[in-house]
């Protein structure tokens, strides 16, 4: 009397095994995922290596440079992978093209 009674219910028919629809359902969060990471992350910073790689390709001697040590300089000579710093009268640094960050203004460096 306080038990009600209870049916079987049947489980719904499996989908077949060749069934595409389901599997592209459970598939777009992850497509989804990547595509927001693409733009969000691989995008800008292949960006950005393309503007440092051409920046670097277009260094010439007198230009004024800042490199990731926190170097100031004018270049005063280059190499196929170098890159010759005055950082003073009569002091020079040689150091790789790829620490160089920016390049400055003229007049800049004194």
């Amino acid at each position: 009397m306080f038990i009600s009674s209870a049916y079987a219910q049947t489980a719904p028919a499996a989908a077949p095994p060749g069934d595409a629809g389901f599997s592209l359902i459970s598939m777009w969060p992850f497509l989804l995922f990547v595509v927001v990471m693409y733009f969000i992350v691989i995008r800008p910073q292949s960006k950005r290596q393309k503007e440092h790689k051409a920046m670097i390709d277009a260094l010439a001697k007198g230009d004024e440079i800042v490199t990731s040590g926190g170097l100031l300089g004018k270049v005063s000579g280059l190499a196929e992978g170098a890159v010759t710093l005055q950082i003073a009268d009569g002091v020079e640094v040689q150091m790789q093209r790829s620490a160089v960050v920016q390049v400055l203004p003229k007049g800049t460096v004194k």
